[in-house]
């Protein structure tokens, strides 16, 4: 499969099942956006399933997958994308990485603790999510992962980029590499969902051009 393969059909499949709207959406921030993006709609297996092959796929795609030992979900949307997508990577291309994922609070009983699953000192980490929105919820998670040891996080995969700013003009992604030195990579952006909308008649030249209108204005710098 080709990358533009690859976009074109996790475009359709998130149009599919509703995990991408267009129309009028208010923000967490305030914003009235042209645009939502939600994947916890997914709620049975297929689909789930399905969301994890195009993970899989992407971290081959991209050269990633041969730089983690671990895939890592924040909690809690990040944990079915990380078990589906090491779950794809088996099945579709024979390759087993361990998997992991956070609790919002320490376990004092038990194993303990805030993560579930095995990740080690001197480990390589991927960060699997569905999107970035300023990036404070993966702040939370470099801060968890900090406090096991030596270990290395070498990306954040997410399923679309919404190509906004975030606290600066820079987008939100821009920004967390910035800071941060990891790089965001993203399956599909919000335009390559919205064009393959118009090619399927999901939504209008007017809509498209709201879409493109929001960007003019909360549309975030790239480096």
């Amino acid at each position: 499969m080709s990358l533009e393969e690859l976009k074109s059909d996790f475009s359709r499949f998130l149009l599919e099942i509703g995990a991408v709207k267009f129309g009028s959406f208010r923000l967490k921030s305030g914003r009235i956006s042209p645009y939502f993006v939600n994947l916890g709609v997914i709620g049975e297996g297929s689909s789930i399933w399905r969301l994890g092959e195009f993970y899989a796929k992407a971290l081959v795609e991209f050269g990633l997958v041969n730089e983690i030992d671990v895939l890592f979900g924040p909690s809690y949307k990040g944990i079915p994308i990380v078990v589906s997508a090491s779950m794809a990577l088996h099945k579709l291309f024979n390759i087993s990485k361990r998997f992991a994922f956070n609790r919002k609070e320490a376990k004092d009983h038990g194993e303990g603790g805030l993560i579930i699953g095995k990740v080690s000192e001197d480990d390589e980490i991927g960060i699997l999510d569905d999107v970035m929105t300023t990036g404070k919820t993966k702040e939370e998670i470099l801060s968890v992962l900090s406090s096991i040891g030596n270990v290395k996080i070498n990306f954040v995969l997410i399923a679309v980029d919404r190509l906004e700013k975030g606290e600066t003009e820079y987008m939100a992604t821009v920004e967390f590499y910035k800071r941060y030195g990891i790089p965001v990579k993203s399956i599909v952006t919000v335009q390559d969902v919205a064009r393959t909308a118009l090619e399927v008649g999901s939504i209008t030249i007017k809509e498209m051009e709201e879409i493109a209108n929001y960007l003019k204005i909360y549309g975030g710098k790239t480096l």
